[in-house]
């Protein structure tokens, strides 16, 4: 769970200016051949979806915010790669608590 000293985030109006896009995954040129993509939707808070992704997949609260603003105003975002059997249970975890996502495999 969030501890209340977290800052309060304002992603309504953020106070930055995004000239291209920004690289959240450290692995993602890294040859793997899937990806556990997630879609942004008006159900689930950005609090929930970061909370899903500290808990599931094992980011950093930074990471986190970063990849649910990517997912709010690009509507989705690649937030794992790795083999297909890997990021599976992953999707899976993460529709289980009512997110949107899915794993594609890049053709080579």
């Amino acid at each position: 769970m969030f501890d209340s000293k977290m800052p309060i985030l304002n992603f309504e109006n953020p106070q930055w200016e995004e000239d291209e896009d920004v690289l959240v995954e450290d692995d993602v040129d890294s040859g793997f051949s899937s990806r556990l993509i997630v879609f942004n939707d008006d159900v689930n808070s950005f609090e929930w979806v970061i909370e899903c992704f500290i808990e599931v997949l094992g980011h950093s609260i930074e990471q986190a915010e970063q990849l649910s603003i990517i997912i709010h105003y690009k509507g989705k975002a690649t937030v794992k790669t790795g083999s297909r059997s890997e990021l599976v249970p992953y999707c899976e975890a993460l529709l289980e608590r009512g997110l949107s996502a899915e794993v594609v495999t890049d053709e080579l």
